[in-house]
């Protein structure tokens, strides 16, 4: 009986310590467990439920996992009573900063030196998209990333690349080599025609400029194709 009713408790109605604004205040944002930082951006939950009780709840439904939840589309997230637009944008945009922190971090301490360091870069960019995207490394004559930039977006069967897009910030930032790659929201890895076709003009192009082409990688969910390992570039 006691449980039932503190199900419908308001999180005004809790001890202070046990708020997550609060308790992110006072104790630090360490302390907060998964679901409370996410109460903090849902800000409040429904008729039954508390933020924190909500935020466990999508939390639940995404496996206890905050790289499961990174992956729902914004009318999934919508689909939780209580949870509109205004919300679930909220939710999805603090995600994206921390995977695009996570994403500087990790290439700021880059140096490729093999298709698994590019791979380990492309991976949270490219893995989980319903859509192609066509992304390019750019690198320093010692192998480390200077940026890595989109050039192009498209549909679930394909995506359109303009060369000069791709070499265009290869001057500007003034790289010496570059790795090209693209994800088969399919899961298959084999490279098409195009794909052969657009890696040779792209090379053929850069090597006018001195521009290395090192590689060229497929992405799929879990796994990934290389041109250079295969021996095709």
């Amino acid at each position: 009986m006691e449980e039932s009713e503190n199900k419908h408790l308001t999180i005004k109605s809790w001890a202070e310590d046990d708020r997550p604004r609060e308790k992110l205040v006072t104790k630090g944002r360490q302390s907060l467990s998964d679901a409370e930082l996410l109460a903090i951006l849902l800000a409040s939950g429904n008729k039954n439920e508390t933020a924190v009780q909500l935020a466990q709840r999508i939390l639940n439904a995404s496996n206890n996992s905050i790289n499961q939840l990174a992956k729902l589309q914004l009318n999934e997230i919508k689909k939780f009573k209580g949870v509109g637009e205004a919300k679930a944008v909220t939710v999805l945009a603090a995600l994206e900063i921390g995977r695009r922190r996570t994403d500087l971090v990790d290439e700021e301490k880059t140096k490729i030196q093999s298709s698994k360091n590019a791979y380990s870069i492309f991976k949270s960019k490219l893995s989980d998209l319903p859509h192609e995207e066509f992304w390019v490394i750019y690198l320093s004559r010692n192998n480390s990333v200077i940026k890595t930039e989109c050039v192009s977006r498209g549909g679930i069967s394909g995506t359109v690349v303009d060369i000069r897009l791709i070499i265009k910030p290869a001057i500007e930032c003034l790289a010496s080599s570059i790795i090209l790659a693209h994800n088969h929201p399919s899961g298959n890895l084999k490279p098409s025609h195009q794909d052969i076709s657009l890696t040779k003009k792209t090379k053929e192009a850069c090597a006018l400029l001195d521009i290395l082409v090192q590689d060229h990688l497929i992405i799929g969910e879990q796994a990934y194709y290389s041109f250079a390992d295969e021996g095709i570039l």
